[in-house]
């Protein structure tokens, strides 16, 4: 089993920052794939960053490519989503999701979910 619990949410300006935790506990974190998803009002949830168990590879969502970062510190059993340059539209709900094997962009393929994060970007 592996429980997430995600922080660091909250409201900002556009062209702001804000750095997301997600920590995990379970002595299988390691081995998981951390994938970071969200969810905006009236809009289905969508695949935004995933980090491979490694922390080698890294895989984003166009629309964010070159303003978030994800990473992973195992030592500490967190991932983080630091979010650059932040745009009104990446106004949303924030989820941490994990998973065995590959990496994906298919929140169905996540077996464990934390409760979310509230993310409002101000124009």
């Amino acid at each position: 089993q592996v429980q997430l619990v995600e922080s660091g949410g909250g409201l900002v300006q556009a062209g702001g920052s804000l750095r997301l935790s997600c920590a995990a506990s379970g002595r299988t974190f390691s081995a998981h794939v951390m994938g970071w998803f969200r969810q905006a009002p009236g809009k289905e949830r969508e695949f935004v960053a995933a980090i491979s168990w490694s922390g080698g590879s890294t895989y984003y969502a166009d629309s964010v490519k070159g303003r978030f970062t994800v990473s992973r510190d195992k030592a500490e059993n967190t991932v983080y989503l630091q979010m650059n340059s932040l745009k009104p539209e990446d106004t949303a709900v924030y989820y941490c999701a994990a998973r065995r094997g590959g990496v994906s962009r298919g929140q169905s393929s996540y077996d464990y979910w934390g409760q979310g994060t509230q993310v409002t970007v101000s124009s």
